[in-house]
């Protein structure tokens, strides 16, 4: 789909060496004296200045530059990724110097030896693991059938995220002590927009949180290095041990910050992912029948219609909202000049978003993802787990589980929700901002 009016777009050929359009500093203080998101400023500078716009948000760093626009996008994730750089990640206090967080030559090394995990031949090691995940699951969702209870589909979803990386971690399915225990992940998530700047602080508010985070890892790491291999055999946490015998830079510490990185990116965000598919199609049930209808259970039409529903899921509702950078040196985007240091944001939720881009996109229709020309072509355009070297690791895993998940309990079930949240939460993840009470019809 293209059009001339592209209000996420850059505004035709622009001068090289260009400043940026900023948005006008009253409209950032009447946004900030009403307590708005980030995300209604940054969706008033795209409609306003289009795809690479500044805003100062009071930073003390000047300006900061919002980046949705395809060619911009890829400019700075995925052509010249060495001049936007992380410079910590939000949930460092959680993670810390896990992948997502990392920099450098130490991230390089930690992701080329995540990333033969999560390859094609790599992730024919999980199959049994999600597909054991998803069989408990169903199983549960057809207890509540029977019996009517009323069961959280937020909370269902969490469930299954987490039984499913913790069998790839350790081989074990999750048992109901550790999910209780790692309840204070979801808890430290929930809590990272509001904690205190300070990192001691910050640390300090949930410090009893990450106390349990840190005890059950423990277990996990002792365990595998007695060699407690679960039922489907080694998972990725004996990976990481067997690197610690020749990488001396994998300590306990980076261990168990690596298996914390993948317990909080393994679930957190397909359980967001699936718990929001549910309230999509509450309102589109129409889309559910239709993916039902393209064939048999197992056939290719099936499957291809039902990852259909998560990549419109995941339109709306991008994995990661906003990817924050650093421009390491001076720079040209797209002609506008960026300054050293400049604090840039990457948005995909708006450039999923960008009705320049989509047509009718605040429509639910998984058929963009399965009809040829239904969807823009530009990279750029579609990024819901990032793109370029910093890409999601976990997007082919994160994509399968959800698919196998979705094939189990589409057919026979339908979720009647009691109530349906408001309005989203955005912190790591883009979250439904209350509880998903329903009962299966």
């Amino acid at each position: 789909m293209s059009t001339d009016a592209r209000p996420g777009r850059l505004p035709g050929p622009v001068p090289a060496d260009r400043r940026v359009p900023e948005l006008d500093p009253a409209l950032v203080a009447e946004w900030r004296a009403g307590g708005g998101q980030p995300v209604d400023l940054f969706t008033l500078a795209r409609e306003r200045l289009g795809g690479i716009a500044a805003l100062d948000l009071g930073s003390g760093s000047g300006p900061t530059v919002l980046v949705t626009a395809p060619e911009a996008v890829r400019h700075v994730l995925a052509l010249h990724p060495d001049r936007y750089v992380k410079r910590s990640h939000r949930a460092r206090l959680l993670i810390g110097d896990g992948v997502l967080a990392a920099t450098g030559d130490a991230w390089q090394r930690q992701r080329r030896l995540l990333q033969s995990q999560f390859t094609g031949p790599g992730m024919r090691r999980y199959e049994r693991r999600i597909t054991g995940a998803a069989r408990t699951a169903a199983e549960r969702w057809a207890g509540y059938a029977r019996t009517g209870r009323v069961f959280d589909v937020g909370d269902e979803m969490r469930r299954f995220a987490l039984d499913t990386i913790w069998r790839s971690l350790t081989g074990h399915p999750l048992d109901p002590a550790t999910e209780r225990e790692l309840g204070a992940v979801a808890h430290v998530v929930a809590e990272l927009p509001g904690l205190p700047a300070d990192g001691g602080a910050a640390r300090g508010a949930v410090a009893a949180e990450l106390a349990r985070i840190d005890a059950v890892a423990s277990r996990a790491i002792e365990a595998a290095r007695d060699g407690a291999a679960g039922p489907d055999g080694p998972g990725l946490l004996h990976v990481l041990l067997d690197a610690a015998g020749t990488r001396p830079e994998y300590t306990d510490r980076l261990i168990r910050d690596e298996l914390v990185t993948l317990l909080v990116a393994g679930h957190e965000t397909t359980a967001s992912t699936l718990t929001w598919l549910y309230l999509l199609l509450d309102r589109n049930p129409g889309a559910r029948e239709r993916a039902l209808a393209t064939g048999p259970e197992g056939s290719d039409g099936r499957r291809q219609a039902v990852q259909a529903l998560v990549h419109e899921t995941l339109r709306f509702y991008p994995s990661a909202w906003i990817l924050p950078r650093s421009a390491a040196r001076e720079d040209v985007l797209c002609g506008y000049r960026i300054a050293a240091g400049t604090d840039v944001v990457v948005c995909p939720y708006l450039t999923h978003r960008d009705p320049g881009l989509w047509e009718d996109p605040g429509r639910f229709d998984p058929e963009r993802f399965t009809v040829p020309g239904r969807r823009p072509a530009e990279p750029g355009s579609y990024l819901p787990f990032g793109m370029g070297p910093r890409a999601c690791l976990g997007l082919r895993f994160a994509l399968r589980e959800s698919t196998v998940l979705l094939e189990h309990l589409l057919p026979d079930h339908t979720p009647r929700f009691r109530s349906v949240p408001e309005g989203a939460a955005y912190s790591i993840t883009v979250r439904p901002d209350g509880p998903t009470p329903a009962t299966l019809g």
